[in-house]
Order: structure tokens, then C-alpha cells, then sequence
């Protein structure tokens, strides 16, 4: 298996996953795949991407898990399946396609340019020329946790929490999933310090390129409230104790 192979974390969503999205894309990319992880939902979410795995054999794959777990497990039970497959490229992608599946191209493009670049990260910019919406709230306690989390990683970086992001399969990063998260909300944080500590400060950041998306609207029926932030700020507290300030 060549192309690439996006995980996509999914918990009652039977109501919002935009299946038509999916086989639209399989039908015009020949080289990207989907591994759908059902975090023990307990609507139809299941029964829709057992259709949808039907309906695109060898493009759509479904994990189950027997109980739910939250997204970070679900994630990170997918990556390492997705790392395993074969797949030149591997990543993750939010299920409600706030980032929208063309975007898919805009990473593979700088993997594809950036040799030294393992982990391409979204990164919800709003700039002039790009449609991003988020709501004020979420915009800007986003801007106040983004600078925290500079701080405790010791790396310049915009926006930890897009749910968009692409990696090599082949550069060593199966460790980062080894282990189970011990944060929920902000496993992608936890997953960052991992890195630096694998690698080192300096190797870490040169590995990384944060592109800004063209596209990247809040959708409705979205499960992350203004009140969460409260509990992302408790789990960066818990990483510090756990990983210290960042590794050189």
C-alpha cells in the first residue's frame, strides 16, 4: 500500500458524519484510505461506517472498540494500526470535517517538498484570504492555551489542537502511540512532549511545519465547550509534572 491512510475518531456521530463527503473524495483520490476507530458509541455511528465500509472496500476500514474510551485512545489506537499499514503517509482528521478532506492535498504537498519535515500539523489561522470561523470564545481562550503551551513545550507553535495532522509512516514515530495517553482533551500536547523527549528540542522542532488551512469552520453539534478549556488547563499542569518544561 502506497498513498496515505487517515484515522478519523468517531463517538455518536451517526447524526453528523457526512459519509457522502468520504465516498466523493475516494472517488476523485485513488491513494488516500480511511480507518474510521468507533469509540463505543451508543448510537447508529457504528451501523453508518459499517455501510460506508461497504460501500468502499479497501478505502474504508472500521476499528471498534468494545467500550468507549475517549479520542485520544481512539486516535491513538488508530495510529498505530495506520503506521502499520503499509501506508507511505499516516494522520488523523476530525470526523465532522471542520477541516475539509481537500486540505488532505495541501499536507501531502509539503511532505512531499520538505524533506526534513516528518509532522505536518493544521493550523487554524485567521488570516486575510482563508475562510476560518471559529467562535470569539473559542478563538480567543484558543490564543490564551496556545501560549501556555508554548511555554511548556519550548516550541513556537500556533495551534496544538487542530484536529488535522499528517506524518511519514516511516520516520520513527510509532513511539509517540506506544503508550496510553494520560490526558484526554489535549493528547496531542502530550504527544508533542513525547517527541521532544524522542528526539530532542532541537530535532523535534526542525521535524515539524504548521500549515496554515485554506478552509476551517466550527460545525454545529460540536462536543468541545468553552467550559473544557478549565479542564485542557488541568492537563497541560498534569504534562508539566509528568514531562517537565520541554527537553533540550
Amino acid at each position: 500500500m502506497a498513498g496515505a491512510q487517515i484515522v478519523v475518531p468517531c463517538f455518536n456521530e451517526a447524526q453528523r458524519l457526512r459519509a457522502d463527503a468520504f465516498r466523493a473524495y475516494c472517488a476523485r483520490v485513488s491513494d488516500v484510505d480511511f480507518l474510521f476507530v468507533d469509540d463505543g458509541s451508543t448510537d447508529r455511528t457504528l451501523d453508518v461506517l459499517r455501510e460506508l465500509e461497504r460501500a468502499l472496500p479497501g478505502r474504508v476500514m472500521v476499528l471498534a472498540l468494545e467500550r468507549n474510551s475517549g479520542k485520544a485512545e481512539a486516535v491513538r489506537r488508530g495510529m498505530l494500526a495506520a503506521l502499520k499499514s503499509g501506508a507511505e503517509l499516516a494522520g488523523y482528521w476530525d470526523a465532522d470535517l471542520a477541516t475539509p478532506l481537500e486540505e488532505i492535498g495541501r499536507f501531502r504537498h509539503v511532505l512531499a517538498t520538505h524533506s526534513g519535515v516528518d509532522l505536518v500539523l493544521g493550523a487554524r489561522v485567521q488570516l486575510l484570504g482563508r475562510l476560518v470561523r471559529r467562535r470569539a470564545i473559542r478563538h480567543y481562550l484558543g490564543r490564551v492555551f496556545a501560549t501556555g503551551v508554548s511555554l511548556f513545550l519550548r516550541l513556537p507553535i500556533y495551534d496544538t489542537q487542530c484536529g488535522a495532522k499528517l506524518m511519514r509512516a516511516d520516520a520513527g514515530l510509532a513511539p509517540l502511540f506506544e503508550e496510553r495517553f494520560c490526558v484526554n482533551w489535549t493528547f496531542d500536547v502530550e504527544m508533542l512532549a513525547r517527541l521532544t523527549r524522542l528526539r530532542g528540542l532541537s530535532a523535534a522542532r526542525a521535524s515539524l511545519y504548521e500549515l496554515p488551512l485554506e478552509h476551517w469552520e466550527d460545525v454545529a453539534g460540536s462536543k468541545v465547550k468553552p467550559s473544557d478549556f478549565a479542564v485542557a488547563f488541568a492537563e497541560i499542569a498534569r504534562l508539566w509534572r509528568r514531562y517537565g518544561r520541554g527537553s533540550e
